[in-house]
């Protein structure tokens, strides 16, 4: 049934970025559909995505004639289909605390730096790229300070967020931490989430899923954006 998965991404999409890692960590097999961003006025606006994902967000699964939208949701989609390498711990106190990490990057962090937030900013208001890109740095500083404290002063994080395992915490950490090495935050200050990240990348599933392994990075790359 793997073989059935296609996942419609683009490649510097933190939400896409978080379920090809969580697919790779499965070892699911999948089909890499891309959705430009920003060529043709955003592909996620026209009429034929639109059909799979009314958000015009990214990223959509089609598990044969099944539609999952939300990156989280589609992570314990998989997890609840496919529960070998689970990308959740055993108990029940322990998937809450993955939750809550993971609930932290991509409900609190990252939706005040998505892409459609900072073009609203520069299309509608004017905002200059100075200003946007300090307000980026500014609420991923807020979460991240948050996220290293909880890490640290937590025995339950070990080589990764939770445990020696990559689970779906490490799916939302590592995409979040590219985006504010691209924007400019300082790592330093956070060296246990940047402890995490550099664990992760050391593994297959963490490098065949990040931007620049994408099929659309070059198309991508060429716009700068």
């Amino acid at each position: 049934m793997a073989e059935l998965l296609q996942l419609y991404s683009y490649w510097r999409s933190s939400a896409a970025y978080r379920v090809r890692i969580g697919l790779n960590l499965k070892r699911l097999r999948y089909a890499l559909k891309p959705v430009h961003l920003v060529r043709d006025g955003g592909q996620q606006h026209h009429d034929a995505y639109v059909q799979l994902n009314p958000q015009h967000l990214l990223p959509t699964l089609l598990h044969g004639g099944r539609v999952m939208r939300q990156s989280l949701a589609i992570l314990e989609y998989l997890d609840e289909s496919w529960p070998e390498h689970p990308l959740l711990p055993a108990t029940g106190r322990d998937r809450a605390r993955v939750r809550a990490l993971s609930q932290l990057v991509a409900m609190d962090i990252h939706p005040l730096n998505n892409l459609r937030v900072l073009r609203f900013f520069e299309e509608e208001w004017s905002v200059p790229p100075v200003e946007r890109d300090a307000w980026v740095r500014h609420w991923i500083a807020e979460g991240f300070q948050a996220m290293e404290t909880l890490l640290a002063d937590d025995p339950a994080t070990g080589t990764y967020c939770h445990g020696e395992v990559p689970g779906m915490a490490d799916c939302c950490l590592v995409p979040q931490v590219y985006n504010a090495r691209r924007f400019g935050v300082d790592m330093a200050a956070y060296p246990t989430i940047a402890r995490v990240e550099q664990a992760c990348l050391q593994l297959p599933a963490f490098a065949r899923a990040s931007p620049e392994q994408q099929p659309d990075a070059p198309q991508a790359a060429a716009t700068g954006i």
